[in-house]
């Protein structure tokens, strides 16, 4: 117990997250009796899995289009494919946004490379400058369900260490996320159309546009066939996808491009590397705690307690989403997904909840966490980027909040949404 105590005074002081974890699998084995260098083996068993290499490819990948000008083409060519429906530009927003988010795995980085276009382009079509700021400051986290979503592979890589009967594999995460994003998406395009501003004229399909945009993106464009077609093809697999998609990227925007000067190399595999090295320190500790809870019978003795309590599944799903949401206010996505994943997937394996949609329902649930008071990322990323006061984004993000909230309710207690796809 005071050890315990101890260890939250330290995560409340702001010790790393890595060393609170660790520190509590140490102590939990050393009270079992069990040899330390059981921590050790779990490092290297991760370490060991194919699977792993996706995270630091799709990342390095991600980082690279976000310093190029692959944005702004984006931008230009959903405006030309999408700009003449009503509410077209705001439509262009949530896609560019979804897009760009799914392939660089971070909210932040969507809302500085893509806001700086899009925001001032909404002002100046006559959307109302609060709709603006929420638009763009929740769009940041729309394409956290589409592949290659990089928090979809670390639920991936989580729940293939849990003992399931039920197998987890990335690729029917990357089916499952298509649906449930499609169904955010399509709701905060219902309220941009609702919301454009009277008077505003839609512009008209331009053929000539379409055709200038598809031949500046021409390298672009087959990066998603590349990446689904191969994986779903049967081809390749996640872990050679990612290195197809790192390999392809770099030759496009550094040789072919030339819009990432090789100078500007090394800081990009810095920071991108940063990331991925934390969340694998993370990741690896985390393994080691599950496995000493496996051993101490934790999760079976929490599934009895709560079933006390809450005897059917609907009634869990109301609880979960619940403690999801508090979740998302507090930590962000990737440490949620490394400590509360290995605990929660038992419990609702208990209840008969697919382990694909539990990890869909997750998702879906941090994605609201992204804009949640009070430590909402994208929040304070957006406070910085527009120069606006946080206060207003919170008023400005929650009819945005509201609307992808009775979309994670259907997205929880509808399950043929996100397991349509999947083979039975």
């Amino acid at each position: 117990m005071i050890v315990a105590i101890l260890l939250l005074l330290l995560a409340l002081l702001g010790a790393p997250l890595f060393s609170i974890i660790g520190g509590s699998a140490l102590w939990g084995f050393y009270n079992e009796g069990v040899d330390l260098q059981v921590v050790t083996i779990e490092i290297y068993r991760l370490a060991e899995m194919p699977m792993l290499l996706a995270i630091p490819l799709f990342t390095f990948a991600g980082y690279l289009l976000g310093e190029s000008q692959a944005p702004a083409r984006m931008v230009r060519m959903a405006h030309a494919l999408l700009g003449w429906m009503p509410g077209g530009l705001a439509i262009v927003a949530l896609t560019a946004c979804a897009f760009f988010t799914a392939f660089t795995g971070a909210s932040g980085v969507t809302i500085v490379a893509l806001g700086a276009l899009l925001y001032p382009a909404l002002q100046q079509a006559g959307y109302p400058e609060r709709f603006n700021l929420g638009l763009i400051t929740t769009s940041g986290s729309l394409g956290l369900l589409f592949a290659p979503s990089l928090p979809l592979i670390l639920y991936g890589v989580i729940a293939q260490q849990a003992s399931l009967d039920t197998p987890v594999n990335i690729d029917d995460l990357f089916l499952a996320g298509i649906l449930p994003g499609l169904l955010m998406v399509i709701l905060l395009s219902g309220w941009s159309m609702w919301k454009q501003p009277k008077g505003q004229l839609t512009g008209k399909l331009d053929g000539k546009e379409i055709f200038a945009v598809i031949r500046e993106s021409i390298w672009e464009i087959p990066l998603p066939f590349l990446v689904l077609g191969g994986i779903y093809g049967g081809y390749i697999a996640v872990s050679e996808a990612a290195a197809v998609t790192a390999v392809y990227v770099l030759i496009v925007e550094v040789f072919i491009k030339r819009e990432v000067k090789v100078r500007d190399m090394p800081k990009i595999i810095r920071e991108s590397m940063v990331l991925v090295g934390a969340i694998l320190l993370i990741l690896s500790v985390s393994l080691a705690s599950t496995n000493y809870m496996i051993d101490a019978d934790i999760p079976t003795r929490l599934f009895e307690t709560i079933r006390e309590y809450i005897d059917n599944r609907w009634t869990f799903l109301i609880a979960l989403n619940i403690f999801l949401l508090l979740l998302g206010m507090m930590l962000d996505i990737f440490s949620a997904l490394i400590i509360i994943i290995p605990i929660i997937l038992p419990l609702a394996a208990g209840y008969g909840i697919q382990p694909v949609h539990l990890g869909i329902i997750f998702l879906a649930n941090m994605q609201l966490g992204y804009f949640t008071p009070p430590v909402g990322m994208n929040l304070f990323i957006a406070s910085y980027r527009f120069n606006k006061p946080v206060m207003e984004l919170y008023i400005a993000t929650l009819p945005f909040f509201f609307i992808l909230l009775f979309a994670v309710l259907i997205i929880t207690y509808v399950p043929s949404l996100s397991l349509v796809f999947l083979s039975p």
